[in-house]
């Protein structure tokens, strides 16, 4: 039997709940950022999941805990996934849907108290006040909004909150993949941009090493004899650099040049540290292509080039599935009064590692702030209870289907 339709609730609804909670939303906002959790940090980042992981637990979340291993062999702070099943069933129209945010930080210990959290006016400062600490809040408060107006018409909400972003995710990104598949839908709880867009497409991200290999000889009695590498290093600093502009979404960047040790010495061996940043997987692509292409022409005789990827971070897309939430979302936020903006970022996050695994994701759901990473980082308390209300009916319309 179809389970029956129940009327989706409106934003303009959900907004007096929002509103009930702002008092509550800054409290435990000053006690997040009261707390050093910085990246590296992770005795501090296991303090916010455990907060966490207790208010999810009493939205009758089931709460997975799950301690993350990086490549170096460190531990990082925790990750939890939360999860909680609706009352539709996906053959009903039930949609799965994932919220994610971060707990970190990239500020050190001590940074709490020497600058703790404030609110002048309608801006709240602090560390971590807007990334992420401010969106984190607003998933959880709009979660807790749709339980009190016992909204449950959807298959499956995922929660999840990571313990190292601003670092790339080396450690938390194989549970994050696991978390995101099979999900219809991702919402990215980093906060809007400073003039209230969301956030639609994020570039990716490439990272490689370029050795080169040349031969060592007397700088003064038999240069001849030597091949060198730094030479061949510049000009592959050049010929990587010249990429840029060759594809509208493709940006390249020599970030790292070592070469040599000693000046009666012609230099043996160089090497690059190269990124690559792209909007398209397809612009990826291209430009590591080009890069080994020009590899395999130094420039320098004698000379040879060695290309290693060491990291990738796939790009956020721009796709249909993107394009339709963001147009659910502006006619959601349409019935607040706030007229919505897309936008395209360089930057990376979460996001992009949900995106890579085919989830379509909106982000910049959490409230309104800026300067983040920076001494001046704010969030607009005053567009809290709007952006919440706005969170938690999108939540709520993707849900089911059958509002499409």
């Amino acid at each position: 039997m179809t389970a029956p339709t129940r009327r989706r609730p409106r934003a303009q609804d959900l907004l007096p709940y929002a509103e009930a909670r702002l008092s509550r939303f800054l409290s435990d906002l000053a006690g997040l950022v009261a707390i050093d959790s910085g990246s590296y940090s992770p005795a501090g980042v296991n303090r916010v999941a455990d907060w966490t992981a207790a208010k999810l637990v009493a939205l009758d979340f089931a709460v997975e805990r799950v301690t993350p291993v990086g490549a170096d062999g460190k531990t990082t702070g925790d990750v939890l996934i939360g999860r909680r099943a609706g009352r539709l069933a996906a053959r009903d129209g039930g949609r799965r849907i994932l919220l994610a945010a971060h707990m970190d930080t990239v500020f050190p210990d001590g940074t709490a108290a020497a600058r703790p959290f404030s609110l002048r006016g309608r801006l709240a400062h602090g560390p971590g006040v807007s990334d992420d600490k401010g969106g984190l809040l607003a998933g959880l408060t709009a979660l807790d909004i749709l339980a009190e107006a016992r909204f449950e018409e959807y298959a499956e909400i995922v929660f999840l909150a990571t313990p190292d972003e601003e670092i790339g995710s080396p450690a938390s990104r194989p549970v994050t993949e696991r978390a995101a598949r099979g999900v219809h839908f991702a919402l990215a709880l980093e906060c809007a941009r400073e003039n209230g867009d969301l956030v639609i497409a994020r570039k990716g991200v490439s990272d490689f090493l370029l050795t080169i290999t040349g031969r060592a000889a007397h700088s003064g009695i038999e240069p001849e004899r030597g091949a060198n590498a730094a030479l061949a290093a510049a000009h592959l600093v050049v010929a990587l650099q010249a990429l840029n502009g060759r594809w509208e979404d493709v940006t390249v960047n020599v970030g790292v040049v070592r070469a040599g040790n000693r000046t009666n010495i012609v230099c043996p061996e160089a090497e690059l540290r190269v990124e690559i940043r792209s909007a398209t997987t397809a612009g990826m692509v291209r430009a590591q292509a080009a890069i080994e292409e020009a590899a395999d022409r130094p420039g320098v005789a004698g000379t040879s080039v060695v290309v290693e990827q060491l990291d990738l971070c796939p790009p956020m897309e721009d796709t249909d599935l993107t394009h339709r939430m963001m147009a659910r979302a502006r006619s959601l936020g349409e019935e607040l009064g706030l007229e919505l903006g897309a936008t395209a970022t360089g930057g990376v996050g979460d996001a992009n590692i949900i995106a890579g695994v085919g989830v379509p994701v909106l982000d910049g759901l959490g409230p309104v702030g800026g300067a983040d990473h920076s001494p001046e980082e704010w969030l607009d308390t005053a567009t809290v209870p709007e952006r919440v209300a706005l969170l938690a009916a999108i939540v709520a319309s993707l849900g089911d289907a059958r509002h499409a």
